[in-house]
């Protein structure tokens, strides 16, 4: 299930290993937690050596949509989505944040990590959106991704790939005119479809109850 009781594990090499249990933190952890994230942050991973491959070779890849929803000028959130692309380290192509899967990790865990080391934000990771089978043109060779939505709750102000990224909040048009993969989009339109129906179900109840 896409329960907040998720066990998350984040890891910065040499720095700082800290494990959390949301849904339930005791106060000292809420307290310190924006900090020990921001530590924990500061280094993404490198290596190959924790990989993870399919039974047919394939590296698996992890990717995440992060989003929010805009606030009126009173302060209330509305209904219209933003989601957060990335630009390319090589180039200034965007996409959403993704990285191989690990052995150490969950899925999950993975598209928390990513989206920190990345975007450098931090949310809730929710129910996966799909798998998709690609092939990569710069490599010419085959992955299979699995892509979440993060509903974001903090922007880091300093984050691991920061001089090599650029993070910019974009309305859902906007980002599926810019993102580069077309398994990115499939997700997206995934992402917006869940959403919506989501929203007219509450509005449903809300009526409902009138």
């Amino acid at each position: 299930s896409c329960s907040s009781s998720l066990r998350l594990t984040l890891f910065a090499p040499q720095i700082f290993c800290f494990q959390i249990y949301l849904g339930f933190q005791p106060f000292f952890v809420q307290l310190f937690l924006p900090f020990c994230l921001t530590m924990v942050c500061l280094v993404s991973r490198t290596g190959r050596h924790l990989q993870r491959y399919d039974d047919l070779g394939r590296r698996q890849v992890v990717g995440c949509i992060p989003y929010r929803y805009k606030r009126n000028s009173d302060g209330t959130l509305s209904t219209d989505l933003e989601v957060l692309v990335i630009s390319s380290q090589k180039c200034q192509k965007m996409m959403f944040p993704k990285g191989g899967w690990e052995l150490d990790e969950s899925k999950e865990q993975a598209a928390l990590r990513e989206s920190i080391e990345e975007a450098g934000v931090i949310g809730k990771v929710e129910c996966e959106l799909g798998k998709w089978d690609f092939m990569s043109k710069r490599y010419g060779t085959f992955y299979e991704g699995y892509m979440f939505p993060l509903l974001v709750k903090e922007e880091l102000l300093l984050w691991p790939e920061q001089n090599v990224r650029q993070r910019t909040w974009m309305s859902v048009k906007e980002a599926r005119d810019v993102c580069q993969h077309w398994w990115m989009k499939e997700a997206l339109d995934i992402l917006v479809e869940r959403l919506t129906s989501l929203q007219q179900h509450k509005e449903q109840n809300i009526s409902t109850c009138l």
